[in-house]
């Protein structure tokens, strides 16, 4: 296996704007096996995942629900998932 390079920067792009960010500056969002949709805080989380960037307009609850939706390709009722446990420090 070759070796990581040092400058190397793992980038994802938000599932709302589209914008590609850093994936550190990002949150995860994992569809589980039981087809619910929970925050991955680590990162690992065994499931199908999209990242959401931390930008307000992004974290808007219609917003948020569309794109994860599309992304996830489940059902997500706006207001649905926890967002203040996103901005809960880890």
């Amino acid at each position: 296996m070759p070796k990581r390079r040092p400058d190397h920067i793992p980038i994802r792009t938000c599932a709302v704007c589209r914008q590609v960010r850093p994936k550190r500056a990002m949150t995860r969002f994992v569809r589980g096996a039981d087809g619910a949709i929970v925050i991955d805080r680590t990162g690992k989380a065994a499931g199908r995942g999209t990242y959401v960037c931390e930008d307000p307009a992004c974290r808007e609850p219609n917003q948020l629900a569309a794109g994860i939706q599309r992304a996830l390709s489940a059902q997500v009722a706006p207001g649905t998932l926890n967002l203040e446990e996103i901005h809960a420090p880890s």
